[in-house]
């Protein structure tokens, strides 16, 4: 699946990365200015993440972000300046057009994976859609997303785990499960720091165990993944969106480095 100028398959790990909300344009070029030399360095594709809106938080008194026009100036800015693909969410199907004109992969979150006019609306853009599997479903019904998209005649499609409800404001990773998304002929990306979550249990927000993403990443990438997700900031504690689960920026190196050796392992 070619995502711009990078090729997201079996043949090299791709790293989709950033912070969680695109809280402003200093952040997102401070992250994007670690991490894309951090990649080139790694040996690894990168597409740069941030969210413009987040339609889905817990509670009405939380930040959704910088709205639709300023969040696309940044992600624009950010492929400007450093010539990467960026890619970020879309919730209605009015969106997906205008982001299309500025990201190069349409994200839909997990709690939409099933709206057929939003998948419809993405794939005709003719960009590459990468769903996220839905916290309701089985690996097994992610086929039907895949046929959705082909019947729209999407120009690519990936899957993206991000764990699964286990009781309340917990989640599981099948990593079994992973396998089976990938036999549907698409790439599958693990998304590490979102299956960290604990949905909601933070009462106005979501709670999570960072300490518990480097353990679920590496058995993900020892399975096989085509791509890695991650949400990183250099203050997690202090982000405006997902503080308990984001990555720490200046321990991306370290984290990465060792996810690399189990994917060159398992590649071997």
């Amino acid at each position: 699946m070619n995502v711009g100028p990078v090729t997201v398959g079996p043949e090299r790990l791709t790293l989709i990365a950033g912070p969680c909300l695109a809280e402003s344009l200093d952040l997102c070029l401070q992250v994007a200015d670690k991490l894309v030399p951090l990649a080139e360095k790694l040996g690894v594709n990168y597409i740069f993440k941030a969210s413009f809106d987040k339609a889905n938080r817990t509670s009405i008194g939380t930040t959704r972000g910088a709205g639709l026009e300023e969040g696309l100036t940044i992600l624009q800015t950010v492929k400007d300046r450093f010539g990467v693909p960026v890619t970020t969410d879309v919730h209605l199907p009015y969106q997906a057009a205008p982001v299309s004109s500025t990201v190069d992969l349409l994200q839909i979150p997990a709690f939409l994976c099933r709206q057929t006019d939003l998948l419809e609306a993405c794939a005709l853009t003719g960009r590459p859609v990468n769903v996220k599997k839905g916290q309701f479903l089985a690996p097994q019904d992610t086929k039907n997303i895949v046929d959705k998209l082909k019947s729209f005649d999407a120009s690519g499609i990936m899957l993206t785990e991000r764990g699964t409800t286990f009781g309340y404001n917990a989640l599981v990773v099948d990593m079994p499960g992973l396998e089976i998304m990938r036999s549907f002929g698409v790439p599958v990306c693990f998304d590490a720091t979102h299956s960290a979550q604990r949905p909601g249990a933070g009462g106005t927000s979501s709670g999570g165990n960072r300490d518990s993403i480097p353990a679920l990443a590496r058995a993900a990438v020892a399975v096989g993944v085509d791509a890695l997700f991650m949400e990183i900031h250099p203050d997690p504690a202090h982000a405006l969106s997902d503080s308990a689960t984001q990555w720490p920026l200046d321990r991306a190196e370290e984290l990465l480095t060792d996810l690399l050796k189990l994917d060159a392992a398992r590649r071997a």
